[in-house]
């Protein structure tokens, strides 16, 4: 057995609620809500920590306007560094700019060895910002994070449905709780509603703002998609 497995264990539980963001596919603006409601949560006044696992195509610390100078510290592991916040780990500080061409067991070994390394210590949210889709680091977040539970992230559009709904459906069959559905990109003339069996506990509009106010949390944080976000991750507090 490997016993990074059990440091896993150690370095997760003093975190009370793990919140992975998830979607069927990419294109979705998953990592978004993901950074977003890591933001909001902690300008609430909680203890967050954001993990990017999209090993693929992280944009988590773009979205963040993260400086090349900022860098985790070692301290019997690894201290993820504050970034406006917000506790923050991603396979980027060790990639850099370069690809992560990861596979099989290469990929599962690189998702243990982030797990097994950083110390979060206390916290009340760790959201986690999944990969799109079905895959091994989906499925192997699913195994290793502590009792996770899942929001799904999809666009008014009838792919995405058929993406998302495949998604739910593995969770379901896994009995991995699911907190519900944000429907993202939302457009006044979208006409197609989401029937899935899993509750919409938001709608975030198409905000033409948000792209100019990624890299810049506090602008980001006026914009009205992050508005509608503080009201989905307002039904966390007592959760």
């Amino acid at each position: 057995m490997d016993p990074r497995l059990a440091i896993i264990a150690e370095r997760l539980k003093s975190i009370k609620k793990i919140i992975a963001v998830a979607a069927g596919k990419g294109g979705v603006g998953k990592s978004t809500v993901a950074t977003g409601l890591a933001l909001v949560l902690s300008k609430m006044g909680y203890k967050v920590g954001l993990l990017d696992l999209d090993f693929y195509g992280p944009s988590t610390h773009v979205i963040l306007g993260l400086s090349e100078e900022i860098q985790p510290t070692e301290e019997r592991g690894i201290v993820p560094p504050k970034v406006h916040g917000i506790e923050f780990m991603s396979l980027v500080f060790y990639t850099r700019k370069n690809p992560a061409p990861l596979r099989g067991p290469d990929l599962t070994n690189a998702l243990i060895e982030l797990l097994a390394i950083t110390r979060w210590g206390e916290l009340d949210f760790l959201i986690v910002d999944m990969p799109p889709g079905m895959g091994d680091t989906t499925l192997d977040a699913i195994r290793l994070l502590k009792n996770p539970s899942f929001l799904v992230v999809t666009t008014p559009s009838r792919v995405a449905y058929e993406t998302v709904s495949r998604l739910i459906a593995l969770l379901s069959e896994l009995s991995i709780p699911i907190l519900g559905v944000i429907e993202n990109m939302r457009r006044p003339s979208d006409r197609v509603r989401l029937s899935l069996g899993v509750r919409v506990i938001g709608e975030l509009p198409f905000d033409e703002e948000l792209e100019d106010a990624l890299g810049d949390p506090e602008r980001f944080l006026q914009t009205e998609f992050a508005r509608r976000l503080r009201e989905v991750a307002s039904a966390f507090k007592e959760s």
